[in-house]
């Protein structure tokens, strides 16, 4: 059975807003002043400037976070508005209001909430003149006119502004939750390697003391007695002697895989990611004895995909590490949105100077509509 993936929130405010855009367009053949002889000329403006609302919305909503284009959204916000408010004056009706009432639901995803507020009041009010033209419509009963459509408009502002809140706030919970589960998944692998090296310890220093000493003994007897006994303690000494070597093996084989398993720590942080789509690739196996290096490249690792859930908007990431020679190079590129320039947050330039420590490097590539491209270098031993 095929899931159907569940809209966001951003992609159901859409909908919304076009569905009533379609219903206002149904009702223009009967809209009375459009029905009039003379009517064929507003029939025009109107026409377009239902055309040109609704392209503004479409564009608009495509894509509602991006920092650096706030100021094109906000002419697509102008564009709407404007739209609304000739397509109410060259009508004469309120129908542009609900035109108005799809304004205020972008609002929120454009302007500050206290910008949004006074764009609400100032679109609203711009209804006045409407209203009074109308025959037999005094200021009192056109003011009361406005304040419904501006009580309705304030309700789908404050409305959208909370669903904003939310998605931010989710979005924020989706980040911490990766970085936890990274930090969870380090400390696993590490407190593994340490009980291994606990264990080891022990029985090298418990058990094969016994045993040694257990030999020494057996070998003190062996010259001590003589016929059926003698060939016992010499039973029992070539057991203890094959114990200790058993032990010692075992002791080996636990001090050798003391390292950090790395396969198993970053398949896990890739699949606790709810998005994007993650392309993993690495050696196999893939582990390191020294944890502090460990740490950084599961740290890096975390902090593109942070990056990449929070601003890439990416469907698809990729990425790959490899060993060359005594040195560990990850290469991840996303198929996100991209930027015409690279601004390092904390995270990144933290990471920058977490591999510059053991000699490694950090290097960023982007343009707008190619993603990002993170070319890591660590070496497996410090230079001198």
């Amino acid at each position: 059975m095929r899931l159907i993936r569940p809209f966001t929130q951003t992609q159901l405010l859409r909908f919304a807003g076009l569905f009533t855009w379609v219903c206002v367009g149904i009702s223009l053949p009967f809209v009375p002043v459009l029905r009039t002889p003379d009517g064929d000329a507003i029939v025009v403006s109107v026409t377009a400037a239902y055309l040109v609302f609704g392209a503004a919305y479409i564009w608009l909503t495509r894509e509602m976070d991006g920092a650096n284009r706030r100021v094109m959204f906000i002419a697509a916000q102008l564009l709407m508005t404007v739209s609304a408010l000739l397509f109410a004056y060259l009508t004469g009706t309120g129908i542009g209001a609900i035109l108005l009432l799809v304004c205020a639901s972008v609002l929120p995803w454009v302007l500050p909430m206290g910008h949004g507020i006074v764009w609400l009041l100032a679109q609203n009010l711009a209804l006045l003149p409407v209203f009074l033209s109308r025959p037999n419509f005094s200021v009192i009963e056109a003011a009361l006119q406005v304040g419904l459509y501006l009580s309705l408009a304030t309700l789908t502002f404050i409305t959208t502004y909370v669903a904003r809140r939310q998605t931010e706030a989710r979005e924020e919970l989706r980040v911490v939750n990766s970085e936890l589960r990274a930090t969870q998944l380090l400390l696993a692998e590490s407190e593994r390697a340490a009980e291994r090296l606990r264990i080891s310890r022990e029985l090298h220093d418990v058990v094969g003391h016994h045993l040694t000493a257990l030999t020494l003994n057996l070998e003190v007897a062996s010259h001590l007695v003589q016929g059926k006994a003698l060939l016992h303690v010499k039973q029992a000494q070539s057991v203890s002697k094959q114990l200790l070597t058993d032990v010692r093996q075992v002791v080996s084989a636990l001090r050798g895989s003391d390292a950090i398993d790395l396969e198993s720590t970053l398949q896990e942080l890739v699949a606790s990611a709810p998005a994007p789509d993650v392309r993993l690739t690495m050696p196999t196996p893939f582990k390191l004895d020294d944890g502090r290096r460990a740490q950084v490249l599961v740290r890096l690792t975390q902090e593109i995909l942070t990056n990449t859930m929070r601003h890439a908007r990416a469907r698809h990431l990729w990425l790959n590490f490899e060993r060359d020679g005594d040195v560990i190079e990850l290469v991840a590129r996303d198929d996100g949105r991209g930027a015409s320039e690279i601004k390092p947050g904390n995270g990144l330039t933290g990471m920058r100077e977490r591999l510059e420590v053991f000699g490694g490097s950090l290097d960023i590539e982007t343009r707008p509509g190619y993603g990002f491209v993170v070319l890591a270098r660590l070496p497996l031993e410090s230079k001198s």
